[in-house]
């Protein structure tokens, strides 16, 4: 398993279009993809589960990645987060 942590930078935090984005990123790789906000952690290829943590603008959140491709299924949601800037 691999880690990082991650700020989000949008104005909206992981809300309705930015967490489409990335639970459709997340679901291309085969590794399981998680976040961990407040304690709470969801599936990132679960937009219900992407939603209920309540990601807000310059949260903190931690990026978790299990599997085959791992390391690359990190960087790219990753890469992603901090990309997404409305």
């Amino acid at each position: 398993m691999v880690s990082r942590e991650v700020l989000v930078k949008n104005s909206t935090g992981l809300h309705a279009r930015p967490a489409t984005l990335l639970v459709k990123k997340a679901s291309s790789f085969k590794s399981d993809i998680s976040i961990e906000f407040n304690g709470k952690k969801a599936n990132v290829k679960s937009l219900i589960g992407v939603l209920s943590l309540g990601v807000t603008k310059n949260s903190n959140i931690k990026v978790m990645a299990s599997g085959d491709d791992e390391n690359l299924a990190l960087e790219e949601v990753v890469k992603l987060i901090e990309s997404i800037q409305e």
